[in-house]
């Protein structure tokens, strides 16, 4: 049996974004509330009946979050422009770094109604 398991979070952080259209406010320091979700696929062990701890998979997430959570995010020299995309990939990067089969991450900014998804096969 295959399993998905997931666990939500949110960020507060400003940002500036250069592009083509909307450029005026995009260009000025505003800020969103982002809300994510990681996503974990695989079989529980089996003697511990877990896919992974939930204790372990919320503590990794607060790393990351505490790296993101009301920041300036055009400071982070690794996330490149704050776009919700490179969000996603900095999020994939880093949990997945300590936490196995991470599978995806999806980012809302439900005030615009803004997603983004980031899924590997």
């Amino acid at each position: 049996m295959n399993y998905e398991l997931s666990q939500k979070f949110y960020f507060e952080a400003a940002h500036t974004l250069h592009r083509e259209i909307d450029a005026e406010g995009s260009r000025r320091i505003h800020g969103h509330t982002y809300h994510a979700q990681v996503f974990v696929r695989g079989t529980p062990d089996p003697v511990t009946r877990m896919l992974v701890d939930l204790g372990f998979l919320r503590r990794e997430i607060e790393r990351v979050r505490d790296l993101l959570d009301h920041r300036f995010l055009d400071e982070i020299p690794e996330l490149g422009p704050a776009t919700i995309e490179s969000l996603c990939a900095f999020i994939f990067r880093h949990i997945s770094a300590a936490v196995p089969n991470v599978t995806k991450v999806r980012i809302e900014r439900s005030a615009s109604g803004d997603a983004c998804e980031l899924s590997i096969a």
